[in-house]
């Protein structure tokens, strides 16, 4: 416990970077959001009362310090564009983003982990072959031009699953899951490839340990002992699952994008064509703090799969 709430505190400086980056990328970026809404009949005036209403007249750094003082309460800001609070959109564009991002990595893991396993202990055969081609493809294709195909092949010919859209799971279970389809199987791919390598490459090496030597020595299965390789080469393959999470927060908004789902993906888009600075700022500043989060998560999972470990 002592260890989990000195690496918590330790990332309280991290995200004070975060938040002065995030801050300073979006203001200095090109773009003028008072412009954008006044829109093109607007005249010099119209516009410089607009950004004094908006608050975007004040030095940067005054800026900065109003919106760090309501982050500290709580207050993610309001929506310049649309006037609703920042906690208030993202309150309905949740429930797409995390489905899409829960059932991505479950099927990553069911898929990647087990395949894996297998091409090593296959290691040099036509089995290994197949997969190791199979991730390479997988990781190099771009995730729109996967959507596209998977839309066109199983939504557009066999008509098995809708083209595009999202069904909230509290309107009707079995269209929500039958519109996830599609979105995690393409933003899954990705992530099976790169585990499935690290997987593969991982229990490779343990299977050349001594100990695994002396399992087949005595006559242990095939399960087994592929079970107790898989629990010796856990800790780089839940390091490479963190490292994936990184990836995981771009491809959902290309994914949520292509499918035309309104998650928070299609938010920041949306933010980012309208310099929607509450809504950009409060989304990668809530990105990055569930990144280290879980992160820290699973430096803290070492230990279960090799008690050795001590913080």
């Amino acid at each position: 416990m002592a260890y989990f709430l000195r690496r918590l505190l330790s990332t309280l400086p991290v995200m004070a970077v975060v938040a002065v980056i995030v801050f300073l990328l979006i203001h200095l970026s090109p773009g003028d959001p008072a412009a954008l809404i006044a829109g093109d009949l607007a005249t010099g005036e119209d516009i410089a009362k607009l950004r004094v209403a908006l608050g975007l007249d004040r030095p940067l750094w005054e800026q900065f310090m109003i919106w760090l003082g309501k982050l500290l309460t709580g207050d993610l800001g309001t929506s310049i564009f649309t006037h609703v609070p920042v906690t208030e959109l993202l309150g309905q564009r949740i429930e797409p983003t995390l489905s899409i991002a829960a059932f991505t990595m479950l099927i990553t893991l069911l898929v990647a982990v087990p395949l894996g396993t297998l091409a090593a202990y296959r290691a040099g055969t036509w089995i290994d072959r197949i997969v190791m081609v199979f991730a390479v493809l997988a990781f190099s294709l771009p995730v729109f031009l996967v959507g596209y195909l998977l839309i066109y092949g199983f939504a557009i010919q066999l008509q098995w699953f809708p083209v595009q859209g999202y069904v909230r799971f509290a309107e009707d279970p079995g269209r929500w899951l039958q519109s996830l389809v599609l979105p995690c199987v393409n933003l899954a791919l990705v992530y099976i490839a790169l585990i499935t390598r690290m997987t593969r490459a991982t229990v490779l090496e343990v299977l050349h340990e001594d100990y695994i030597r002396t399992a087949w020595a005595k006559g242990l299965g095939v399960l087994p002992v592929l079970g107790h390789a898989l629990r010796n080469a856990a800790v780089p393959i839940a390091t490479t699952v963190g490292v994936g999470i990184a990836l995981l927060i771009g491809g959902v908004v290309v994914t949520e994008t292509v499918f035309a789902i309104p998650g928070v993906g299609r938010l920041v888009i949306d933010s980012v064509q309208r310099h929607d600075y509450p809504v950009i700022q409060s989304v990668l500043l809530i990105s990055a703090g569930v990144y280290v989060l879980i992160n820290l998560l699973i430096d803290l999972s070492y230990r279960l799969f090799d008690p050795r470990i001590q913080y």
